[in-house]
């Protein structure tokens, strides 16, 4: 029975040392690799990451939020090691933007996450913590957008100038709603890492934020920085991290947490100062996942929604989207979410008396 594979071997062998065998044709090299847009005097126009990415500015040309020193430069990407025209991550970001991806027909739930990639906030590892989820939500009807917020290595506070790009983002993602054919109440925000270090502050300061940030001329302000949700991934410091704490108000959003438990015993007290706070405030649809085998990933391939060597941790986008449709986010667009609805019975009743010891 091993006869006829001892002659092919022979044969290929003796055809090998003849030099019958030729060397294989080079591969060519990457095609259509993003890379930045050009410069000049005006303000820089940052290109999409991924094809058919709609990119809009955060902030009209000539605002405040905006340095005119430095609001031409173009951005720099950093291009993965193992996958050949893949940005891994965005630094130099002077003029701010979201980059949107869109869910078409009957598919299209109405739903969108803002991303809000970390990296420290020396880089923006918009790879595996925005891009990759693209498709992922994709396949749910869910819409994406790719925050590109400013960065402390780039000369920017973190608590002030990133936020303020956060919900800057949240509102104009609710104004072109109806363009984009998304549903005003299911925006919200995912942030990871650093990046939650901005979807925190989005779920517990949008009022007082709005109530700063109210400026006639700019053309958002009239529109809603409130998340409708709001999710925390292995979370950076959030706002009760530091004193004095905030009130968490009645009518914040409800709330998706994990992180890695003593693996990353930092980023897990920061989630569960987050998810205690809420929890005394008593907001509900209120949900964390603490893992028992994980770490805090790096910018490659332990972070955002890879598999991690088949361990729970590897699974949280699906207990994410559990969660997201047990609140009827993934419904049809246009009824009244379970989100929506749950928050109007809270803010119905007594306020809850806060828990003590």
């Amino acid at each position: 029975m091993n006869t006829p594979l001892r002659i092919l071997a022979s044969c290929w062998v003796m055809t090998a040392v003849a030099g019958v065998v030729s060397a294989l044709p080079p591969l060519p090299q990457p095609s259509g690799i993003p890379s930045p847009g050009p410069t000049n005097g005006l303000p820089y126009r940052p290109q999409p990451i991924l094809p058919g990415g709609i990119v809009v500015p955060l902030w009209s040309e000539g605002a405040p939020q905006l340095r005119s020193a430095r609001v031409h430069e173009a951005e720099h990407y950093t291009m993965s090691r193992s996958v050949p025209g893949r940005i891994a991550s965005v630094t130099n970001i002077h003029n701010p933007s979201i980059e949107v991806h869109l869910v078409d027909g009957s598919l299209n739930t109405g739903a969108v996450v803002i991303l809000a990639a970390g990296g420290g906030h020396r880089t923006l590892n918009v790879g595996s913590e925005a891009a990759d989820l693209v498709p992922y939500f994709f396949n749910y009807g869910v819409n994406t957008v790719i925050l590109r917020n400013r960065l402390r290595s780039d000369g920017y506070e973190p608590k002030t100038d990133a936020v303020d790009d956060a919900m800057q983002a949240i509102r104009i993602v609710r104004a072109y709603s109806q363009e984009w054919k998304l549903d005003p109440a299911r925006v919200g925000i995912m942030g990871f890492s650093a990046g939650a270090e901005l979807a925190a502050p989005a779920g517990v300061l949008f009022e007082s934020w709005a109530a700063e940030h109210k400026d006639a001329s700019d053309p958002y302000a009239a529109h809603s920085a409130r998340p409708d949700f709001v999710a925390l991934v292995y979370p950076g410091p959030t706002p009760f991290a530091r004193d004095p704490k905030p009130t968490v108000p009645r009518n914040a959003p409800p709330s998706f947490i994990m992180c890695p438990g003593s693996g990353d015993r930092g980023h897990a007290i920061w989630a569960d100062q987050y998810f205690d706070a809420f929890l005394d405030a008593g907001i509900p649809n209120l949900e964390m996942h603490i893992y028992g085998n994980g770490f805090h990933p790096g910018s490659g391939s332990t972070a955002g929604i890879t598999d991690r060597n088949g361990t729970p941790l590897g699974k949280w986008q699906d207990r994410f989207i559990e969660w997201f449709r047990d609140l009827g986010f993934l419904a049809k667009t246009g009824t009244p979410t379970k989100a929506v609805r749950d928050t109007e019975e809270f803010l119905a009743k007594p306020p809850q008396v806060p828990r003590k010891g």
